[in-house]
């Protein structure tokens, strides 16, 4: 604690990089209940044990081969707690993207809950809760909170401890973390200070891509006593150079998406 109060630019990590887990099996089921105009998403299990489709594997090991190339590695990574982020964490560290053994499964880094809407795709949704299709257009997606779910802004709120922790643990080392589009998307809200019409802005702009690296570096001149400065977002470079599908979801509201 003491040195993070002496030199308050400390607080922040040396580079810290948010990555999008690998496809999943469940993004695979929600594809072709969309295409067949399906209003649930064939799922048997619980979307938190959805493990990587075959391609996700193949895209993780891209990405750990990528990173083991590199001059910057992680020395912490952190994990949402499922299955599909564990395994795109394990397969990048066997691939040679970390050498570390320090890794966390944080559950605030879990998907946004989506509560009575989970497994439902856009047109279930319209068909067996149509309120909450007219509260959502009202509310805006920043905002709306399906019963027994979350808003972008609980997700928020809870993402603000995880950086709370690194800061406290991992301070002027280089982190990773592995969780969820929502979850990349809300860190990046959080640290560069934006409001709600710029994120759903970058939102729009397009999703982000399986395996894809969003990357902060510290950097003295940012605000008072220095911060991260983006350096890049949803680069699919590891995939390009390593012959991995390039593959991401749109924004629909079903639980499988992320």
């Amino acid at each position: 604690m003491s040195a993070t109060k002496s030199s308050p630019g400390l607080r922040w990590p040396s580079i810290l990089w948010l990555v999008r887990h690998g496809q999943s099996a469940g993004n695979v089921a929600r594809d072709l209940a969309m295409q067949q105009g399906q209003l649930r998403i064939d799922l048997t299990g619980r979307d938190v044990d959805v493990p990587l489709s075959a391609l996700g594997r193949q895209q993780a090991k891209a990405l750990g081969r990528w990173f083991g190339r590199g001059e910057d590695r992680p020395e912490v990574i952190m994990s949402s707690p499922y299955a599909r982020a564990l395994e795109t964490m394990q397969l990048f560290r066997q691939a040679g993207g970390s050498e570390s053994l320090e890794t966390h499964v944080d559950e605030r880094l879990r998907e946004k809950e989506f509560g009575i809407l989970d497994g439902l795709t856009t047109k279930g949704i319209h068909r067996l809760h149509p309120e909450q299709a007219e509260f959502r257009r009202r509310l805006g997606k920043f905002y709306h909170r399906p019963p027994g779910g979350e808003s972008w802004t609980d997700v928020i709120f809870r993402l603000r401890a995880v950086l709370d922790t690194v800061s406290l643990h991992h301070a002027g080392r280089p982190v990773m973390i592995v969780a969820h589009q929502v979850v990349v998307l809300c860190l990046r809200y959080i640290i560069e200070g934006l409001n709600e019409a710029e994120i759903l802005a970058i939102d729009r702009a397009g999703d982000i891509a399986n395996c894809a690296v969003t990357e902060y570096r510290f950097d003295p001149a940012v605000g008072h006593h220095g911060g991260l400065q983006l350096t890049r977002y949803n680069a699919v470079v590891p995939m390009d150079e390593h012959a991995a599908l390039v593959t991401s979801e749109p924004d629909h509201m079903v639980a499988a998406r992320g």
